[in-house]
């Protein structure tokens, strides 16, 4: 998960807050402290941390928060509030033009994921309706353009190169087909570099002066910690940045330059790389991801990825099943299809709220294990499905030789089915009371 550690050590620097009832001053510097160190360990920009921590306490040690019925929760709702502005406040949105194509171009240093970047933001623009046409402006590094060409037949987008042309002039000729064709959206994927460097920056800067385009996004590996604050600060000097888009969020590592990067450049965030696939991919939304970081969750996203996969007559029909007690094995393999579309189970569970890390990191749900359980659901008669209560052992024995699995895990199976009963149960309440459902294991 994205910064998990931080998120771990702020959610647990509030647990105890939250144990004190009323607060003092000291109690509120106490947890301050923590904040501060929790924000440096994850490599948070040392100027952006002080700024970020003189906000909180203007704000946190005030008469009217310190003497409410619920201190904790006021002193936790400054950190969220903060947390948001400094990423950015509100969702920054691209911008069209009003004329002919809107060119985004893509820029980065190599290893940083453009490439897949320009595929994910192709899709992305292509589900919401826009035409775009991905273009190959990348002539150095070896398969590059064979690379994006590959991610074009993946997402189905047209992909615009030349032969023994330079990039500028291979850009120009993308606008000027995309235009001939009526597309409305043409995304540049430029070249990179190990290193920034001048050869870079002018070429970068003649394709900007060649196309005009609406949006130069700059596309940041978020593993890179400060480093990736130090490149977008001398991207954005020369060429003038829009937008960043952070690739590899899904990161179990320090990651602060998500939380720098903003502060210091003064460029938002627009978009999210969260995994290897390219649905992979959303807007960045800076009060979501404070959010997460706070174990408050992140419903909205989660609802959105599961409207994105989910029939929602099925899903009424399932929970109708369920509140009637008719739920079987294989509505329950059904479930785990379903929830296999919306993205990993540990990134599931990360947004429900209070979460700890602790309690899902471990969780996985990989393409074999859901083979394995489609094997071993398949194994048993219609009757067993529908009735799990009535798989004896005899029952047990016979459901494994037929699977190719063993009875240990013909037990853990249905040990899962009931549990998973159970969790979607506590979910539909939680929804209705707002309590927070317990986390089934075995997973």
């Amino acid at each position: 998960m994205f910064l998990e550690s931080l998120s771990d050590r702020l959610q647990e620097t509030f647990r105890r807050l939250r144990g004190k009832g009323r607060l003092t001053e000291a109690d509120v510097e106490a947890a301050l402290r923590e904040v501060r160190l929790a924000l440096l360990e994850a490599d948070v920009n040392f100027l952006v941390v002080k700024d970020f921590v003189a906000r909180v306490r203007e704000r946190a040690v005030g008469q009217e928060i310190l003497n409410s019925l619920t201190p904790a929760q006021q002193v936790i709702k400054v950190v969220h509030d903060e947390l948001t502005g400094l990423m950015g406040a509100e969702e920054a949105r691209l911008s069209h033009s009003g004329k002919g194509p809107t060119v985004i171009m893509l820029a980065g240093l190599q290893g940083s994921g453009k490439t897949t970047t320009a595929g994910k933001l192709g899709l992305f623009l292509h589900k919401q309706g826009r035409r775009p046409m991905l273009v190959a402006a990348d002539i150095y590094r070896p398969a590059a353009i064979k690379q994006l060409q590959v991610v074009g037949e993946q997402t189905k987008l047209p992909v615009f190169s030349l032969v023994d042309a330079d990039p500028v002039t291979i850009s120009a000729a993308g606008v000027a087909e995309a235009t001939r064709l009526g597309l409305d959206t043409v995304l540049i994927d430029t070249a990179g570099r190990l290193h920034i460097d001048d050869d870079l920056m002018a070429e970068l800067e003649q394709i900007k002066t060649a196309v005009h385009p609406a949006e130069i996004l700059l596309v940041v590996d978020a593993m890179t910690g400060q480093d990736a604050v130090n490149v977008a600060k001398t991207f954005n000097e020369r060429l003038g940045l829009t937008g960043l888009i952070l690739t590899k969020l899904d990161s179990d590592t320090r990651g602060g330059a998500a939380l720098s990067i903003r502060a210091v450049t003064g460029t938002p965030v627009k978009f999210a790389g969260l995994g290897e696939k390219l649905e992979n991919f959303e807007v960045f939304h800076p009060d979501r991801i404070a959010s997460r970081i706070l174990g408050m969750g992140d419903v909205l996203t989660l609802i959105e990825q599961t409207q994105k996969v989910m029939d929602a007559k099925n899903a009424q029909a399932m929970l109708e099943k369920l509140r009637k007690s008719e739920f079987t094995l294989d509505d329950f393999l059904q479930q785990m299809q379903e929830m296999q579309k919306i993205g990993p189970l540990d990134q599931i569970l990360g947004m429900l709220p209070g979460m700890s890390s602790k309690e899902w990191k471990h969780l996985k749900l990989d393409e074999r294990e859901l083979t394995r359980v489609g094997a071993i659901i398949q194994s048993m008669t219609k009757g067993e499905r529908s009735h799990p209560h009535i798989i004896n052992g005899s029952r047990r024995k016979r459901i494994a030789m037929g699977s190719g699995t063993n009875v240990q895990q013909v037990n853990r199976l249905l040990q899962q089915f009931e549990q998973t009963k159970k969790m979607m149960r506590q979910l539909t309440e939680a929804g209705r009371s707002g309590r927070r459902p317990k986390l089934p294991f075995g997973f």
